[in-house]
């Protein structure tokens, strides 16, 4: 029988953070068995390589990540055994990166949707000051924030007929539209469930003759796709929005508890056994 390598993929906000406090603590305890466990945890977020390099710390992970929707992964080198194909070396990282440059959207935005302009704050129109307003973060954490290199998030100000005729006019040339947890995310056709797959393959590559299972966990609609990608796929009760709807019926769940405290109730159901057996990492009851 084949060994089992267990990969889990996770969302930030809503998901492993609480919506309000951007806090992971329900989850601490969960994150500490998992590295004993040697379960790596993948962060899977809008977020920019700012913000992940901050929390990866925080949250003492030493995984790869990816950032803005998919946009791009980065491995940290040495991860595997040689450099994945299609990567480049920036610093400490091999990077795999999905999408074009952020300036591209934001040329794009500019010259094809003037009358929508009054409608939305993109990312980059925005200060610090204003961005911390609208997300309640710290002012540290709003510089990191904007410091995007791929897709551009918009604040959206109108009402929901007038963002439908935008999307749709994005949607017309060619934009990939991303609705979060609270922006509105244009960039290109990339997304967490390609990023998922990608990496996911590398880990096979990596790891002979060992199987590899996914599990993803997420609240919202722009982690949809990397539900769907997953072996198993667990909805995040969220405090401010419905589950979002998969196509898939099966090996779902949706927790009862809310953001981190749904995260770690999630984790701990489907990987007891092997949370238990710290030194084993050779399968889960998924049944």
């Amino acid at each position: 029988m084949r060994k089992l390598k267990t990969l889990i993929f996770s969302d930030l906000d809503g998901t492993l953070l609480d919506h309000f406090t951007y806090q992971s603590t329900a989850a601490d305890k969960t994150l500490q068995q998992l590295e004993s466990a040697e379960i790596p945890v993948i962060l899977n977020t809008s977020k920019t390589l700012a913000e992940l390099e901050i929390i990866h710390h925080d949250l003492n992970l030493k995984t790869p990540f990816i950032i803005e929707n998919g946009a791009a992964i980065y491995i940290p080198i040495n991860t595997f055994k040689t450099q994945p194909a299609g990567t480049v070396v920036i610093d400490h990282y091999w990077v795999k990166p999905f999408s074009l440059p952020r300036q591209y959207w934001i040329n794009l935005l500019a010259k094809h949707t003037d009358e929508f302009s009054q409608y939305y704050q993109g990312f980059s129109a925005l200060s610090a000051s204003e961005l911390c307003n609208i997300t309640g973060l710290n002012l540290a954490e709003t510089e990191r924030a904007k410091q995007r290199q791929f897709a551009e998030p918009l604040h959206w100000l109108g009402d929901e007929p007038t963002k439908k005729a935008f999307i749709d006019r994005l949607i017309n040339l060619g934009v990939n539209v991303v609705q979060g947890g609270r922006f509105i995310h244009v960039g290109d056709f990339c997304d967490k469930g390609q990023a998922l797959i990608w990496l996911t393959e590398r880990y096979r590559e990596h790891f002979d003759n060992v199987s590899i299972f996914t599990i993803a966990l997420g609240d919202g609609e722009n982690d949809i796709t990397m539900l769907e990608a997953a072996d198993i796929a667990v909805q995040v009760r969220s405090p401010v929005h419905d589950f979002p709807t998969l196509y898939r019926q099966y090996k779902t769940t949706q927790t009862q508890l809310y953001g981190p405290e749904g995260w770690a109730e999630a984790i701990q159901k489907l990987l007891a056994n092997q949370l238990l057996s710290p030194s084993i990492n050779s399968g889960v009851n998924h049944g």
